[in-house]
Protein backbone atom coordinates (compact mmCIF):
# COMPACT_ATOMS: atom_id res chain seq x y z
CA UNK A 1 0.00 0.00 0.00
CA UNK A 2 2.78 2.21 1.06
CA UNK A 3 4.90 1.46 -1.99
CA UNK A 4 1.46 2.08 -4.49
CA UNK A 5 0.93 5.53 -2.76
CA UNK A 6 4.92 6.49 -3.26
CA UNK A 7 4.42 5.85 -6.97
CA UNK A 8 1.58 7.74 -7.08
CA UNK A 9 3.18 10.70 -5.68
CA UNK A 10 6.05 10.53 -7.90
CA UNK A 11 3.61 10.17 -11.25
CA UNK A 12 2.11 13.37 -9.99
CA UNK A 13 5.25 14.94 -9.50
CA UNK A 14 6.57 13.59 -12.76
CA UNK A 15 3.39 15.29 -14.42
CA UNK A 16 3.81 18.66 -12.73
CA UNK A 17 7.60 18.91 -13.96
CA UNK A 18 5.85 18.10 -17.87
CA UNK A 19 3.07 20.72 -16.84
CA UNK A 20 5.59 23.13 -16.16
CA UNK A 21 6.61 23.42 -20.00
CA UNK A 22 3.04 24.54 -20.92
CA UNK A 23 3.66 27.51 -23.20
CA UNK A 24 0.79 29.96 -23.01
CA UNK A 25 0.40 31.10 -26.59
CA UNK A 26 -1.07 34.86 -25.07
CA UNK A 27 2.39 35.39 -23.51
CA UNK A 28 4.11 35.18 -26.42
CA UNK A 29 2.04 37.74 -28.62
CA UNK A 30 3.24 40.08 -25.71
CA UNK A 31 6.79 40.48 -26.41
CA UNK A 32 7.33 42.86 -29.58
CA UNK A 33 5.30 45.61 -27.04
CA UNK A 34 7.73 44.57 -24.21
CA UNK A 35 10.51 45.40 -26.68
CA UNK A 36 9.48 48.52 -27.65
CA UNK A 37 8.39 49.29 -23.77
CA UNK A 38 12.04 48.11 -22.42
CA UNK A 39 13.74 50.00 -25.57
CA UNK A 40 11.63 53.73 -24.81
CA UNK A 41 13.86 54.95 -21.78
CA UNK A 42 16.86 53.72 -23.20
CA UNK A 43 16.24 56.00 -26.53
CA UNK A 44 14.74 58.32 -25.59
CA UNK A 45 18.87 58.97 -24.02
CA UNK A 46 20.03 59.79 -27.57
CA UNK A 47 19.42 63.34 -28.87
CA UNK A 48 17.75 63.15 -32.30
CA UNK A 49 14.72 61.20 -33.43
CA UNK A 50 16.66 59.65 -36.52
CA UNK A 51 19.40 57.89 -33.34
CA UNK A 52 16.25 56.87 -31.77
CA UNK A 53 14.84 54.81 -34.46
CA UNK A 54 18.25 53.59 -35.71
CA UNK A 55 18.83 52.54 -32.04
CA UNK A 56 15.35 50.85 -32.05
CA UNK A 57 16.37 49.10 -35.69
CA UNK A 58 20.04 47.64 -34.13
CA UNK A 59 18.18 46.50 -30.85
CA UNK A 60 15.54 44.26 -32.54
CA UNK A 61 18.04 43.56 -35.39
CA UNK A 62 20.46 42.02 -32.23
CA UNK A 63 17.28 39.89 -31.38
CA UNK A 64 16.44 38.16 -34.51
CA UNK A 65 17.30 34.63 -35.05
CA UNK A 66 19.68 35.61 -37.95
CA UNK A 67 23.33 33.86 -37.76
CA UNK A 68 25.43 36.92 -38.46
CA UNK A 69 24.35 40.17 -36.01
CA UNK A 70 26.31 42.56 -37.95
CA UNK A 71 25.19 45.86 -39.47
CA UNK A 72 24.47 44.57 -43.44
CA UNK A 73 22.71 40.95 -42.82
CA UNK A 74 20.62 43.04 -39.76
CA UNK A 75 19.48 45.91 -42.54
CA UNK A 76 18.65 43.17 -44.78
CA UNK A 77 16.29 41.06 -42.53
CA UNK A 78 14.43 44.68 -41.40
CA UNK A 79 14.68 45.89 -44.83
CA UNK A 80 16.51 48.73 -44.06
CA UNK A 81 19.34 50.54 -45.83
CA UNK A 82 22.72 49.09 -44.18
CA UNK A 83 24.52 52.70 -44.83
CA UNK A 84 22.78 55.00 -42.38
CA UNK A 85 22.92 52.01 -39.68
CA UNK A 86 26.55 51.68 -40.21
CA UNK A 87 26.65 55.74 -39.36
CA UNK A 88 24.69 55.70 -36.42
CA UNK A 89 26.81 52.63 -35.35
CA UNK A 90 30.76 53.74 -35.97
CA UNK A 91 30.67 57.29 -35.69
CA UNK A 92 27.17 58.69 -34.23
CA UNK A 93 27.88 61.21 -31.77
CA UNK A 94 25.37 59.36 -28.96
CA UNK A 95 27.03 58.98 -25.56
CA UNK A 96 26.75 54.93 -24.60
CA UNK A 97 27.71 55.53 -20.80
CA UNK A 98 24.41 57.66 -20.46
CA UNK A 99 22.78 53.96 -21.70
CA UNK A 100 24.89 52.06 -19.22
CA UNK A 101 24.17 54.41 -16.42
CA UNK A 102 20.44 53.53 -17.10
CA UNK A 103 20.90 50.16 -17.67
CA UNK A 104 23.07 49.74 -14.40
CA UNK A 105 20.33 50.99 -12.43
CA UNK A 106 17.57 48.94 -14.02
CA UNK A 107 19.61 45.71 -13.11
CA UNK A 108 19.50 47.31 -9.76
CA UNK A 109 15.86 47.66 -9.57
CA UNK A 110 15.04 44.15 -10.97
CA UNK A 111 17.63 42.07 -9.94
CA UNK A 112 19.40 43.84 -7.04
CA UNK A 113 19.91 42.29 -3.72
CA UNK A 114 21.89 43.10 -0.70
CA UNK A 115 23.66 39.64 -1.17
CA UNK A 116 24.44 40.17 -4.79
CA UNK A 117 28.40 39.82 -6.56
CA UNK A 118 30.07 41.94 -8.89
CA UNK A 119 31.86 39.54 -11.13
CA UNK A 120 35.07 41.27 -12.63
CA UNK A 121 35.51 39.11 -16.16
CA UNK A 122 37.90 40.16 -19.36
CA UNK A 123 36.56 38.62 -22.66
CA UNK A 124 39.31 38.80 -25.82
CA UNK A 125 38.01 38.96 -29.86
CA UNK A 126 39.47 37.47 -31.93
CA UNK A 127 40.84 39.94 -35.12
CA UNK A 128 43.00 38.97 -38.42
CA UNK A 129 43.70 42.59 -39.26
CA UNK A 130 45.33 45.57 -37.24
CA UNK A 131 43.32 48.65 -37.81
CA UNK A 132 40.53 47.83 -35.20
CA UNK A 133 41.01 49.50 -31.94
CA UNK A 134 42.75 48.21 -29.43
CA UNK A 135 44.40 45.41 -31.39
CA UNK A 136 47.48 43.65 -30.43
CA UNK A 137 48.69 40.35 -30.05
CA UNK A 138 47.94 39.50 -26.15
CA UNK A 139 46.29 36.79 -24.73
CA UNK A 140 42.84 35.73 -26.20
CA UNK A 141 41.51 33.32 -23.68
CA UNK A 142 39.25 32.17 -26.39
CA UNK A 143 41.85 30.64 -28.57
CA UNK A 144 43.95 29.41 -25.21
CA UNK A 145 46.66 31.40 -26.57
CA UNK A 146 48.59 34.78 -27.58
CA UNK A 147 47.22 35.95 -30.59
CA UNK A 148 45.88 39.03 -32.32
CA UNK A 149 42.45 40.35 -30.64
CA UNK A 150 40.99 42.87 -28.91
CA UNK A 151 40.48 42.34 -25.22
CA UNK A 152 37.32 43.80 -23.08
CA UNK A 153 37.12 43.93 -19.54
CA UNK A 154 33.52 43.73 -18.04
CA UNK A 155 31.12 43.83 -15.20
CA UNK A 156 28.89 41.33 -14.28
CA UNK A 157 26.12 41.18 -11.69
CA UNK A 158 24.71 37.95 -10.05
CA UNK A 159 21.80 37.70 -7.44
CA UNK A 160 19.26 35.11 -6.72
CA UNK A 161 16.81 36.92 -9.03
CA UNK A 162 19.06 36.13 -12.09
CA UNK A 163 22.56 37.39 -13.78
CA UNK A 164 23.74 39.58 -16.57
CA UNK A 165 26.52 41.49 -17.64
CA UNK A 166 25.90 45.54 -16.87
CA UNK A 167 29.56 47.55 -17.80
CA UNK A 168 32.32 47.52 -20.12
CA UNK A 169 35.85 48.96 -20.89
CA UNK A 170 38.00 48.08 -23.74
CA UNK A 171 41.42 47.70 -22.39
CA UNK A 172 43.78 49.87 -24.99
CA UNK A 173 47.53 48.49 -25.05
CA UNK A 174 50.45 50.73 -24.09
CA UNK A 175 51.59 50.67 -28.18
CA UNK A 176 48.66 52.22 -28.48
CA UNK A 177 47.70 54.42 -25.92
CA UNK A 178 51.05 55.44 -26.66
CA UNK A 179 50.89 56.29 -30.43
CA UNK A 180 49.21 59.04 -31.82
CA UNK A 181 48.82 57.88 -35.44
CA UNK A 182 46.43 54.69 -34.02
CA UNK A 183 44.56 57.06 -31.89
CA UNK A 184 43.64 59.40 -34.32
CA UNK A 185 42.68 57.32 -37.02
CA UNK A 186 40.37 54.91 -34.80
CA UNK A 187 39.19 58.53 -33.02
CA UNK A 188 40.03 57.55 -29.34
CA UNK A 189 39.45 60.16 -26.98
CA UNK A 190 42.59 62.95 -25.88
CA UNK A 191 41.19 61.68 -21.89
CA UNK A 192 41.73 58.32 -22.68
CA UNK A 193 45.04 56.78 -20.76
CA UNK A 194 46.80 53.69 -20.46
CA UNK A 195 44.71 51.60 -18.01
CA UNK A 196 45.83 48.02 -16.84
CA UNK A 197 42.86 45.93 -16.80
CA UNK A 198 42.93 45.76 -12.77
CA UNK A 199 43.02 49.39 -13.21
CA UNK A 200 39.90 49.07 -15.67
CA UNK A 201 37.98 46.68 -13.26
CA UNK A 202 38.49 49.22 -10.39
CA UNK A 203 37.27 51.78 -12.02
CA UNK A 204 33.56 49.86 -13.03
CA UNK A 205 33.22 48.81 -9.39
CA UNK A 206 33.80 52.79 -8.39
CA UNK A 207 31.22 53.66 -10.71
CA UNK A 208 28.40 51.07 -9.44
CA UNK A 209 28.80 50.27 -6.71
CA UNK A 210 25.99 52.27 -4.86
CA UNK A 211 23.89 51.60 -7.63
CA UNK A 212 24.35 47.48 -7.33
CA UNK A 213 23.43 46.15 -4.08
CA UNK A 214 26.38 43.13 -3.58
CA UNK A 215 27.95 41.93 -0.69
CA UNK A 216 31.23 40.78 -2.50
CA UNK A 217 33.58 41.12 -5.29
CA UNK A 218 34.50 38.58 -8.03
CA UNK A 219 37.58 38.05 -10.34
CA UNK A 220 39.62 35.51 -11.72
CA UNK A 221 43.32 35.30 -10.99
CA UNK A 222 44.37 37.87 -13.60
CA UNK A 223 42.73 39.93 -11.30
CA UNK A 224 43.26 38.40 -7.81
CA UNK A 225 47.19 38.34 -8.54
CA UNK A 226 48.17 42.02 -8.38
CA UNK A 227 48.57 43.55 -4.97
CA UNK A 228 47.22 46.77 -5.79
CA UNK A 229 43.90 45.41 -7.07
CA UNK A 230 43.34 43.97 -3.76
CA UNK A 231 44.04 47.00 -2.06
CA UNK A 232 41.96 48.93 -4.59
CA UNK A 233 39.32 47.12 -2.99
CA UNK A 234 40.19 46.96 0.32
CA UNK A 235 40.08 50.84 0.21
CA UNK A 236 36.68 51.12 -1.35
CA UNK A 237 35.41 48.81 1.35
CA UNK A 238 34.49 45.99 -0.29
CA UNK A 239 34.71 42.37 0.53
CA UNK A 240 36.43 40.32 -1.96
CA UNK A 241 37.07 36.47 -3.12
CA UNK A 242 39.79 36.31 -5.91
CA UNK A 243 41.34 33.50 -7.73
CA UNK A 244 45.17 33.56 -7.15
CA UNK A 245 48.11 31.43 -9.10
CA UNK A 246 48.96 28.64 -6.86
CA UNK A 247 52.66 29.75 -6.29
CA UNK A 248 51.71 32.45 -4.28
CA UNK A 249 53.11 32.41 -1.01
CA UNK A 250 51.24 32.11 2.36
CA UNK A 251 52.02 31.48 5.85
CA UNK A 252 49.24 29.75 7.46
CA UNK A 253 48.36 31.32 10.91
CA UNK A 254 46.64 28.17 11.83
CA UNK A 255 50.19 26.21 11.87
CA UNK A 256 52.34 29.25 13.02
CA UNK A 257 51.00 31.65 15.10
CA UNK A 258 52.71 34.70 14.88
CA UNK A 259 55.12 36.50 17.27
CA UNK A 260 53.99 40.53 17.62
CA UNK A 261 57.97 41.01 19.17
CA UNK A 262 59.79 39.82 15.79
CA UNK A 263 60.64 42.12 13.18
CA UNK A 264 60.62 42.04 9.19
CA UNK A 265 59.14 38.74 7.39
CA UNK A 266 59.55 34.82 8.59
CA UNK A 267 60.31 34.39 5.04
CA UNK A 268 61.13 30.66 5.54
CA UNK A 269 58.15 29.79 6.92
CA UNK A 270 56.30 30.75 3.96
CA UNK A 271 55.08 28.00 1.30
CA UNK A 272 53.15 28.72 -2.19
CA UNK A 273 49.57 27.73 -2.07
CA UNK A 274 49.43 24.50 -3.32
CA UNK A 275 52.26 23.29 -1.16
CA UNK A 276 49.67 24.05 1.85
CA UNK A 277 47.32 22.57 0.08
CA UNK A 278 49.59 19.21 -0.18
CA UNK A 279 49.73 18.91 3.15
CA UNK A 280 45.32 18.53 3.75
CA UNK A 281 44.70 15.41 5.71
CA UNK A 282 41.35 13.94 3.29
CA UNK A 283 38.98 14.75 6.82
CA UNK A 284 40.02 19.01 6.51
CA UNK A 285 38.68 18.69 2.72
CA UNK A 286 34.87 19.56 2.76
CA UNK A 287 32.56 18.29 0.35
CA UNK A 288 29.88 20.96 -0.80
CA UNK A 289 26.73 20.82 -2.66
CA UNK A 290 26.67 23.81 -5.34
CA UNK A 291 23.63 23.57 -6.84
CA UNK A 292 21.00 20.90 -8.81
CA UNK A 293 22.59 20.51 -12.33
CA UNK A 294 20.24 18.97 -15.03
CA UNK A 295 22.34 15.46 -15.15
CA UNK A 296 22.24 15.95 -11.26
CA UNK A 297 23.32 17.91 -8.03
CA UNK A 298 26.79 19.44 -8.45
CA UNK A 299 28.93 18.96 -5.54
CA UNK A 300 32.73 20.29 -4.77
CA UNK A 301 35.32 19.40 -2.24
CA UNK A 302 36.85 23.08 -0.33
CA UNK A 303 39.06 23.88 2.21
CA UNK A 304 40.48 27.12 4.09
CA UNK A 305 42.79 28.66 6.50
CA UNK A 306 43.86 32.12 7.44
CA UNK A 307 46.67 33.33 6.15
CA UNK A 308 49.31 36.26 5.71
CA UNK A 309 50.53 37.08 2.02
CA UNK A 310 53.94 37.41 0.67
CA UNK A 311 54.29 39.19 -2.60
CA UNK A 312 55.98 42.33 -3.98
CA UNK A 313 58.53 41.55 -1.51
CA UNK A 314 56.36 42.98 1.68
CA UNK A 315 54.50 40.49 4.21
CA UNK A 316 51.29 41.43 4.41
CA UNK A 317 49.95 43.14 7.57
CA UNK A 318 46.46 41.86 7.77
CA UNK A 319 45.59 38.02 7.36
CA UNK A 320 42.76 36.71 4.54
CA UNK A 321 41.36 33.37 3.84
CA UNK A 322 43.03 31.20 1.57
CA UNK A 323 40.50 28.83 -0.09
CA UNK A 324 41.21 25.69 -2.62
CA UNK A 325 38.61 24.23 -4.17
CA UNK A 326 38.89 21.06 -6.14
CA UNK A 327 36.42 19.17 -8.59
CA UNK A 328 35.34 15.34 -8.00
CA UNK A 329 36.63 14.28 -10.95
CA UNK A 330 39.16 11.43 -10.95
CA UNK A 331 41.79 13.69 -11.80
CA UNK A 332 40.53 16.95 -9.99
CA UNK A 333 40.82 20.33 -10.97
CA UNK A 334 41.90 22.71 -8.09
CA UNK A 335 41.16 26.47 -7.88
CA UNK A 336 43.24 29.05 -5.23
CA UNK A 337 40.97 32.14 -3.89
CA UNK A 338 42.53 34.69 -1.30
CA UNK A 339 39.11 36.28 0.32
CA UNK A 340 39.65 39.49 2.90
CA UNK A 341 36.05 38.01 4.35
CA UNK A 342 35.66 38.09 8.19
CA UNK A 343 36.38 35.49 10.37
CA UNK A 344 32.37 34.15 10.98
CA UNK A 345 32.13 34.14 7.18
CA UNK A 346 31.34 30.38 6.25
CA UNK A 347 33.33 28.18 4.06
CA UNK A 348 30.07 26.88 1.97
CA UNK A 349 29.04 30.82 1.36
CA UNK A 350 32.68 31.33 0.11
CA UNK A 351 32.11 28.18 -2.16
CA UNK A 352 28.96 29.06 -3.46
CA UNK A 353 30.28 33.23 -3.86
CA UNK A 354 33.38 31.64 -5.89
CA UNK A 355 30.69 29.25 -7.89
CA UNK A 356 29.02 32.74 -8.93
CA UNK A 357 32.08 33.51 -11.84
CA UNK A 358 30.24 30.42 -13.60
CA UNK A 359 27.03 32.34 -13.92
CA UNK A 360 29.10 35.16 -15.82
CA UNK A 361 30.65 32.82 -18.11
CA UNK A 362 26.98 32.11 -19.02
CA UNK A 363 26.20 35.60 -19.84
CA UNK A 364 29.14 35.80 -22.33
CA UNK A 365 27.87 32.12 -24.01
CA UNK A 366 24.46 34.08 -24.38
CA UNK A 367 25.44 37.51 -25.68
CA UNK A 368 28.15 35.99 -28.23
CA UNK A 369 25.09 33.24 -28.95
CA UNK A 370 22.22 35.34 -29.13
CA UNK A 371 22.61 38.60 -29.06
CA UNK A 372 26.22 38.88 -31.24
CA UNK A 373 28.29 40.49 -28.89
CA UNK A 374 31.56 39.41 -30.89
CA UNK A 375 29.98 39.75 -34.34
CA UNK A 376 30.72 43.35 -35.18
CA UNK A 377 32.73 44.85 -37.85
CA UNK A 378 33.36 48.18 -36.43
CA UNK A 379 36.82 49.85 -36.19
CA UNK A 380 36.96 53.19 -34.23
CA UNK A 381 36.58 53.51 -30.39
CA UNK A 382 33.22 55.06 -30.60
CA UNK A 383 31.81 52.07 -32.65
CA UNK A 384 32.81 49.16 -30.47
CA UNK A 385 31.60 51.04 -27.43
CA UNK A 386 28.36 51.58 -29.48
CA UNK A 387 27.90 48.13 -30.21
CA UNK A 388 28.58 46.23 -26.83
CA UNK A 389 26.80 48.63 -25.08
CA UNK A 390 23.52 47.67 -27.42
CA UNK A 391 24.03 43.90 -27.00
CA UNK A 392 24.15 44.30 -23.15
CA UNK A 393 20.91 46.14 -23.62
CA UNK A 394 19.46 43.14 -25.38
CA UNK A 395 20.94 40.77 -23.70
CA UNK A 396 19.33 42.48 -20.22
CA UNK A 397 16.02 42.43 -22.14
CA UNK A 398 16.02 38.78 -22.68
CA UNK A 399 16.82 38.22 -19.05
CA UNK A 400 13.58 40.13 -18.01
CA UNK A 401 11.92 38.33 -20.97
CA UNK A 402 12.79 35.02 -20.08
CA UNK A 403 11.64 35.78 -16.51
CA UNK A 404 8.48 36.86 -17.64
CA UNK A 405 7.50 33.93 -19.66
CA UNK A 406 8.81 31.73 -16.49
CA UNK A 407 5.90 32.73 -14.77
CA UNK A 408 3.64 31.20 -16.74
CA UNK A 409 6.23 28.15 -18.19
CA UNK A 410 8.50 27.83 -15.10
CA UNK A 411 10.53 25.57 -17.44
CA UNK A 412 11.04 28.25 -19.91
CA UNK A 413 14.97 28.96 -20.84
CA UNK A 414 16.64 31.64 -22.45
CA UNK A 415 17.38 30.24 -25.31
CA UNK A 416 13.96 28.90 -25.88
CA UNK A 417 13.13 32.73 -24.92
CA UNK A 418 15.57 33.95 -27.66
CA UNK A 419 14.15 31.84 -30.35
CA UNK A 420 11.28 32.56 -29.82
CA UNK A 421 11.19 36.09 -29.91
CA UNK A 422 13.85 35.85 -32.93
CA UNK A 423 10.78 33.90 -35.09
CA UNK A 424 7.93 36.80 -34.00
CA UNK A 425 10.01 39.46 -35.20
CA UNK A 426 11.39 37.83 -38.45
CA UNK A 427 7.36 37.10 -39.06
CA UNK A 428 5.26 39.43 -36.22
CA UNK A 429 1.79 37.83 -38.27
CA UNK A 430 3.04 34.07 -37.53
CA UNK A 431 0.46 31.93 -35.51
CA UNK A 432 1.98 32.08 -31.94
CA UNK A 433 0.24 29.14 -31.20
CA UNK A 434 1.70 26.61 -33.19
CA UNK A 435 4.75 28.20 -32.22
CA UNK A 436 3.50 27.48 -28.70
CA UNK A 437 3.26 24.16 -28.99
CA UNK A 438 6.81 23.69 -30.87
CA UNK A 439 8.15 24.99 -27.94
CA UNK A 440 6.10 23.36 -25.30
CA UNK A 441 7.37 19.84 -27.23
CA UNK A 442 11.17 20.95 -27.39
CA UNK A 443 10.79 21.42 -23.26
CA UNK A 444 9.08 18.62 -23.06
CA UNK A 445 11.34 16.57 -24.27
CA UNK A 446 14.08 18.07 -22.21
CA UNK A 447 12.59 17.84 -19.37
CA UNK A 448 11.98 13.98 -19.59
CA UNK A 449 15.97 13.84 -20.91
CA UNK A 450 16.22 15.83 -17.07
CA UNK A 451 14.09 13.14 -15.07
CA UNK A 452 15.88 10.12 -17.00
CA UNK A 453 19.69 11.43 -15.59
CA UNK A 454 18.02 11.97 -12.27
CA UNK A 455 16.55 8.70 -11.89
CA UNK A 456 20.23 7.19 -11.26
CA UNK A 457 19.66 9.35 -7.89
CA UNK A 458 16.24 7.18 -7.56
CA UNK A 459 14.48 10.50 -7.23
CA UNK A 460 12.67 13.28 -9.86
CA UNK A 461 15.26 16.91 -10.61
CA UNK A 462 14.18 19.60 -8.24
CA UNK A 463 11.12 21.54 -9.69
CA UNK A 464 12.29 24.53 -12.33
CA UNK A 465 10.78 27.08 -9.69
CA UNK A 466 13.19 25.71 -6.65
CA UNK A 467 15.72 25.67 -9.25
CA UNK A 468 15.52 28.92 -10.24
CA UNK A 469 15.00 30.43 -6.75
CA UNK A 470 18.06 28.52 -5.70
CA UNK A 471 20.52 29.09 -8.29
CA UNK A 472 22.85 31.14 -6.40
CA UNK A 473 23.38 30.75 -2.80
CA UNK A 474 21.13 32.45 -0.77
CA UNK A 475 23.84 34.80 1.11
CA UNK A 476 22.04 36.36 3.74
CA UNK A 477 22.64 35.18 6.77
Amino acid sequence: MGMRRCRKAEEMAKSQLLRDCEVVPEELEMALKGLKEFARPYLALMPRVEMQKHGADILEGLLTDVERKSVEPMAERLGEDRRPLQYFLGESPWDHRALLDKLCEAVGESLGEENGVLVVDPSAFPKKGTESVGVARQWCGRLGKTDNCQVGVFLGYVSNKGHTLVDERLYLPASWARSRKKREKCHVPESVRFRTSPQLALEMVKAREKVLPHRWVVADEEFGQPYRFRKGLERMGERYLLEIPSNLLVLDLAGVAPREEEKGPRRALFQQARSWKEGLKPSEWKKIRIRDGTKGPLEIMAARTRVQSYDRRRQSKKSQWLMVTKTLERVPEYRYYFSNGEEDVTLQEMVHVANTRFWVEDCFERSKGKVGLDHYEVRSWRGWHHHITLCLLALLFLVEEQHRLSRSTPAMTLQQSAEALGEILRSPDMDVRELARRITRRLRRNEESRIQHWKKFHRLPPSWITTRSTHVYNFAQ
